[in-house]
């Protein structure tokens, strides 16, 4: 029965061969067209509370995002993730409402809540049916003006998070993650990625207090409002429902002093099948005017699937299954790493082999038809990226944290496609220095440590 199978197949395989080369080639696809941005109606109120809204779409919903100028930036040495503590309590209840009245009510409105803590930022996002919108803004109006932590929730968060802590720690990529964010920031609050149980165990409800009390208010934060609804009802609640919050503190401004060298960071799991590197380097934010080239640079070098250091140790050598080169961002800093989990006994020749094509695309000027299928890529994606409410808002809460005018968006598209090949190698040039690349390395120390002393100086 099998070997019938296979026949028909292969038949049919012809059949379709001899059929698709009686066919014209199709005609190539047109170029993405710059975005429009939707024209914005802005609110601003004497506290320093920001509304922005865009009317988009005919779907009777609409997005909405606050965002508060907070995080890990605001931990001290002895508070790490205390920001996210304080997140988790906005979902537990205010004083008039419980956590299971907050989670009725969203889910009464067609939707749902979440709050996330990042480095620099809290979101609390949702989208709900249009007739809701005002409804659902006086919701997170609450949740973040009126807080209850209540105690009896404390050691339930403290022990989700112990939870979470161990998974992560337990795992290379998060081995590696803490490390290159030590060696990248250093003693900066982005430096400090990871607690340690006894710091989770030993935060009290005033500490959690404390936090929220000197970094959350009315000038830190800002509502991104994307969809079908009534303007002048979501301006009137915004103002009824934010306009006598606290002002707050401004937000706070502390960039890190960001230096690396050729130096490779081992860190040991005996047995280990696999090494997970990281290496990379600081590079320019996006406030930077090279920023776009740079983005479009890592796609070609690493950050798309066709992109050269994942068509080397991935389809040519098999070292490695998901490769990856990213441009991490923050408040005014950044660095560039490729990210890989490769075969143990090729831990050394995957470190070449990514240096080799940094240090290629810095000398050799690339093809025009390569740099167009990149172009051609981040234009398909970026249109992807503002095809939704949700999209527009993520979008407009980036340009406000690195204060980007409206036509980086508007000329996106335009601005990616007028890049030269010459120009992508001159990034490669100017900020992926292959002697300031710093190396983290998760794996079994005594099979990979002579595989990778001789690209730099080695600690362990």
């Amino acid at each position: 029965m099998k070997t019938r199978y296979v026949v028909i197949i292969g038949l049919l395989s012809l059949l379709t061969v001899s059929l698709w080369a009686q066919k014209e080639t199709p005609p190539a696809g047109g170029t993405p067209k710059d975005f429009n941005l939707p024209q914005k109606q802005m609110v601003t109120l004497p506290n320093g509370f920001s509304g922005t809204m865009v009317a988009y779409g005919k779907v009777p919903k609409v997005n909405i995002r606050v965002v508060i100028r907070t995080g890990n930036i605001d931990e001290s040495p002895s508070q790490v993730w205390l920001a996210d503590l304080a997140g988790e309590f906005l979902k537990e209840g205010t004083k008039t409402r419980t956590a299971q009245d907050l989670a009725k009510a969203a889910a009464s409105m067609g939707g749902s809540i979440d709050v996330a803590t990042g480095s620099d930022q809290v979101f609390i996002t949702g989208e709900v049916l249009s007739e809701f919108g005002p409804d659902f803004i006086k919701l997170i109006g609450d949740m973040i003006q009126n807080p209850a932590f209540p105690a009896s929730e404390l050691e339930r968060l403290k022990n989700n998070m112990v939870r979470q802590l161990t998974v992560q720690r337990s795992e290379p990529a998060g081995l590696a993650s803490e490390k290159f964010s030590q060696v990248m920031f250093g003693d900066h609050p982005y430096g400090r990625y990871f607690p340690t149980e006894e710091t989770i165990n030993s935060f009290t409800l005033d500490h959690v207090k404390e936090f929220y009390d000197k970094n959350y208010g009315a000038r830190r934060t800002s509502i991104y409002v994307v969809g079908v609804f009534d303007a002048k009802a979501i301006e009137n609640t915004l103002t009824e429902t934010f306009g006598k919050w606290k002002e707050g503190t401004a937000a706070t401004q502390n960039p890190p002093k960001m230096s690396s060298s050729r130096t490779i960071y081992l860190i040991d799991r005996p047995g280990a099948s696999q090494s997970t590197i990281y290496m990379g380097l600081p590079v320019i934010d996006p406030s930077h005017a090279d920023y776009l080239g740079l983005t479009v640079m890592n796609s070609m070098l690493g950050g798309s699937f066709g992109s050269r250091i994942t068509s080397n140790i991935r389809e040519n050598k098999g070292y490695t299954y998901s490769p990856r080169s990213t441009v991490s961002i923050r408040y005014r800093s950044a660095y560039w790493a490729e990210i890989a989990d490769v075969t143990t006994d090729v831990t050394g020749a995957s470190i070449k082999e990514i240096l080799f094509e940094v240090n290629r695309l810095q000398n050799e000027v690339p093809e025009k038809e390569e740099l167009d299928g990149i172009k051609n890529y981040l234009a398909g994606t970026f249109v992807l990226q503002n095809s939704s409410p949700a999209g527009i808002a993520n979008q407009l809460s980036f340009l406000s944290l690195h204060g980007l005018p409206d036509t980086y968006l508007t000329n996106y598209v335009k601005n990616v496609y007028a890049i030269t090949p010459e120009e992508i190698s001159k990034m490669v040039k100017s900020y992926i220095r292959d002697s300031d690349v710093a190396i983290v390395i998760v794996g079994d120390i005594k099979k990979i440590k002579k595989q990778v002393e001789t690209y730099g100086k080695v600690i362990q």
